[in-house]
């Protein structure tokens, strides 16, 4: 059993099989993110243009950043010690904040997001820099780096909240910027020099399991914005038919990323000699694009719902090939960054649903939802195929690995 540092209960434990385990604090924990998911669906709803849908993008990319840094850090420390579940509530009471805020993020809750959202990120890594004292020298100068970045990019975040509209946007734009290039070039500082993706001595399958929690979590989002409003609405053999066919179309979902996509990424990460360059890409940046998809279908079901029989039209149109495609193309990206694999199940889906788009606009809304969740069923049952012949390839040639 290995330790990021001798004696130090603090850390994280290495190699029993206890180590990749969740914690319920962790669970709890992310019960402001089902709150935060709901609010960045519910506020594109009320502003369905495409200053809404820029929007939507900025909100989406922040909410995965302080959850998935967090995921990273506490693939670190141990969850379990008093210290570790402080700072998780602590970040849980910020989280919350955020969140509240993010209706009128780009009104006249700005600020209160911008400050809620910096002293997230810098709160919790000044927290870890303290932490690694006695930990890795290596990581605790990785957390050193990234403070500075994140601290960097805190002055765009609270500048933008002190100002209005495009100015707003375009500070929190470069914000988001910063950060998002910041583990690509592995937090460089100017005589720190960088972090090699080595040092990132990730805890696979705890990694693994908490990024597929966040994919239930943006789910979850799909299921209860069918059920609610499904039960506001008369039922009848068409709302019926259009609540059937957004379950079925978050069924497909769950199945096409839980039966195929994360099971083979789990293996190809747990068996990589840089697990931490993996990790970055397949992770960190390609899970925000399922999760995207997984928003962006949430609202187009409510809309099918709300309007079944009438015309698509574009907007509707969009999100409704637009939600499946970001999914379908997050998962493409994952796999073939942990498996150096072309998945043509999700090549071929994306394909059909650029045919879709030629004559979407001329659709009741109804029956573009269900071409689309059908689209959907044949990759996931495709998947199931695709990377079940993969896993017999490989374990013809290496018996003793399975996914």
């Amino acid at each position: 059993m290995k330790s990021l540092a001798s004696g130090a209960p603090l850390f994280r434990t290495r190699g029993n099989a206890d180590s990749g385990k969740v914690s319920f604090i962790e669970l709890f924990f992310d019960l402001v993110f089902v709150f935060a998911v709901t609010q960045i669906s519910h506020s594109f709803l009320k502003h369905f243009t495409l200053e809404g849908a820029v929007q939507l993008g900025l909100m989406t990319m922040a909410v995965w950043w302080v959850w998935i840094f967090t995921a990273w850090v506490i693939n670190w420390l141990n969850p379990e010690t008093p210290q570790v579940r402080l700072m998780l509530i602590a970040l849980m009471l910020l989280g919350l904040v955020m969140s509240t805020s993010i209706p009128k993020a780009f009104e006249s809750s700005g600020m209160y997001f911008a400050i809620a959202y910096s002293l997230f990120h810098v709160g919790r890594t000044v927290f870890t820099v303290w932490v690694f004292r006695n930990g890795a020298p290596e990581l605790r100068v990785n957390f050193i780096r990234i403070l500075c970045w994140l601290a960097l990019s805190g002055l765009f975040w609270v500048a933008g909240g002190f100002v209005n509209d495009s100015a707003r946007l375009a500070l929190w734009g470069v914000a988001l910027l910063i950060e998002y290039v910041a583990p690509s070039v592995g937090f460089w500082l100017p005589k720190l020099g960088r972090t090699p993706t080595t040092v990132w001595d990730v805890e696979s399958s705890h990694m693994a399991e908490r990024c597929g929690l966040f994919i239930i979590i943006a789910l979850g989002e799909s299921i209860l914005v069918t059920g609610a409003t499904f039960a506001e609405i008369a039922w009848n053999p068409v709302t019926i038919a259009a609540f059937a066919s957004a379950f079925a179309g978050t069924v497909a979902m769950w199945w096409i990323y839980f039966d195929a996509t994360s099971k083979t990424g789990h293996y190809y990460l747990s068996q990589s000699s840089d697990p931490g360059k993996i990790a970055r890409s397949a992770y960190t940046y390609t899970h925000l694009l399922l999760v995207a998809g997984i928003i962006v279908s949430a609202v187009a079901d409510e809309l099918v719902l709300a309007h079944p029989l009438g015309p698509a039209g574009a907007k509707t149109a969009l999100v409704l090939l637009g939600g499946p495609a970001l999914f379908l193309l997050g998962n493409l990206f994952f796999l073939r960054i942990v498996g150096g694999m072309f998945p043509i199940p999700y090549l071929a889906g994306l394909a059909a649903l650029v045919v879709l788009a030629g004559f979407a606009g001329m659709l009741p809304a109804l029956l573009l939802s269900i071409l689309t969740t059908l689209l959907l069923a044949a990759v996931s049952i495709w998947g199931h195929v695709f990377c079940n012949q993969v896993s017999r390839k490989r374990s013809a040639l290496s018996p003793s690995t399975n996914i």
